[in-house]
């Protein structure tokens, strides 16, 4: 999970302008959206914008999301994408690691095609938004190293299940969505890769949003997805450790180093033990992936 984003902000790939406002975002990540968000006659269009767009601006920040690997468009946006070297490439509607596999060598061929280095382009994965992919979740562990990260998806999952509603009246998640959210989350800490929550609809609800990011991270996702630049302070914030719970995380790394070999050390009247190391560890990660000092 070393190097996971805290937030990844879904920009509609014909829109210039929203495009260029999301660039000048504080995103750890950018998804240059080419599936829902826009229209199939645009979509010829918003394939050599996106294009553009990572030729531009070339980095470890740009992903762009394809269509399903059952349509005819998934491939006609690979082709257009690839040469043009994204961080990654974002697959809605996967049902598997069988897709993840078949992704990977539709990108080994662009690659090789295009002169780009194998294995380049990594893979994030939207694992849910269909009521067969929660039955093959576990299949991700055995999965090549492009994978990066795994995401849930609650609308597209709704709509499949027939489900009038994914929330319950209070705003949580009904019981469906939320066993495919904690299916997601054990799938990608079982495969080592980056859990990332999905996306707040309301963005226009601060609160809200900072109240559901807060609750993902300590459930153990690292970041969550985005659907407008105001979101994405909120999301930053809540993926980052506190002075804190930083300076509470060296203590105990270091009382363990100060104590090798040991499995349990005494820390201010509490006995702590080899999963205590490990989650400070992970604080410390999480703070210098996002400049925490």
């Amino acid at each position: 999970m070393t190097g996971a984003a805290r937030s990844w902000l879904f920009v509609p790939g014909d829109a210039e302008h929203k495009i260029t406002r999301a660039l000048a975002s504080a995103a750890d990540a950018l998804i240059l959206d080419l599936e829902d968000a826009v229209a199939p006659a645009n979509l010829p269009a918003a394939r050599a914008l996106v294009a553009d767009c990572l030729r531009t601006h070339p980095g470890a920040r740009l992903w762009v999301r394809i269509n399903a690997l059952g349509t005819a468009q998934a491939l006609a946006d690979l082709a257009a994408v690839v040469p043009a070297a994204p961080a990654g490439i974002v697959l809605p509607k996967a049902e598997g690691a069988a897709d993840v596999v078949r992704l990977g060598h539709y990108l080994s061929a662009l690659e090789a095609a295009g002169g780009l280095a194998e294995g380049q382009t990594r893979i994030a994965v939207v694992a849910t938004e269909t009521p067969a992919s929660l039955f093959t979740l576990g299949s991700y562990a055995a999965t090549p190293p492009r994978l990066a990260a795994l995401t849930w998806g609650a609308e597209d999952l709704a709509a499949a299940l027939g489900a009038s509603a994914n929330r319950e009246g209070d705003g949580n998640y009904a019981a469906p969505f939320v066993l495919a959210r904690t299916l997601c989350l054990a799938a990608a800490t079982a495969a080592g890769v980056a859990p990332i929550d999905t996306v707040f609809t309301d963005f226009r609800d601060e609160a809200g949003l900072a109240a559901e990011a807060s609750a993902a991270r300590r459930a153990g996702f690292v970041g969550k997805l985005a659907i407008h630049p105001a979101q994405v302070g909120p999301i930053n914030a809540a993926f980052t450790p506190t002075d804190a719970e930083i300076a509470a995380a060296e203590r105990i790394v270091a009382a363990f180093a100060a104590a090798p070999g040991q499995g349990t050390v005494g820390l201010d009247g509490r006995m702590l033990d080899r999963p205590h190391l490990r989650q400070a560890e992970r604080v410390l990660a999480a703070a210098g992936r996002s400049g925490g000092s």
